[in-house]
């Protein structure tokens, strides 16, 4: 079975969210610490977390990226009770049966994105639209490189980008030539 751990490529996850995951945690996407709660009062890092953060379950803690990583059944469970306990102990479950059958239901759709090629890195995007809490995902996977070429001189992108298209999704665009005419 595979699963989605988290990965930092660079050291910004530490300082963007308010808390960060540690690298190679096992991840779910933690949406459920959003329900209920005024995301348009969201400011900074709390805002960063909604808007893109998977959720570490040994840490609690978010991570921008996770890839796609094989898990054996011992990994699965101990993912399952780091996050119930984690479920028990900061947001209430009235007992540790109710939080693991939550933490089961997080692990099982974690692992249905998890369904590509291994090492395949997995991004999300959050938004907050007519009421509801929407998610996309995107996928990013290295590219061949060019033939007889080294890895650093293959003039190949490192990654390639495979974008959800969803007709209903709403745009997320800047303006920047607008921005700048402004500033004049």
């Amino acid at each position: 079975m595979k699963l989605l751990r988290t990965i930092r490529l660079d050291p910004s996850d530490t300082f963007v969210f308010p808390r960060a995951a540690e690298p190679g945690e096992w991840a779910v996407t933690g949406t459920f610490l959003f329900w209920g709660r005024d995301v348009a009062g969201f400011e900074g890092k709390e805002r960063a977390a909604f808007r893109s953060g998977f959720l570490g379950v040994d840490s609690f803690g978010f991570s921008t990226l996770v890839v796609v990583q094989e898990a054996r059944d011992d990994e699965r469970s101990g993912a399952v009770e780091a996050l119930a306990s984690h479920i028990h102990r900061e947001l209430g479950a009235p007992d540790l049966a109710s939080a693991r059958a939550a933490a089961e239901e997080e692990i099982a759709f974690s692992a249905s994105l998890a369904d590509h090629e291994p090492n395949t890195l997995v991004a999300l995007h959050r938004l907050f639209e007519a009421g509801e809490i929407r998610e996309a995902f995107r996928t990013l996977k290295a590219r061949e490189g060019a033939v007889g070429a080294d890895g650093l001189h293959a003039q190949a992108r490192a990654f390639s980008f495979h974008e959800v298209v969803d007709d209903d999704a709403v745009a997320d665009e800047v303006d920047l030539i607008g921005m700048m005419d402004k500033r004049a």
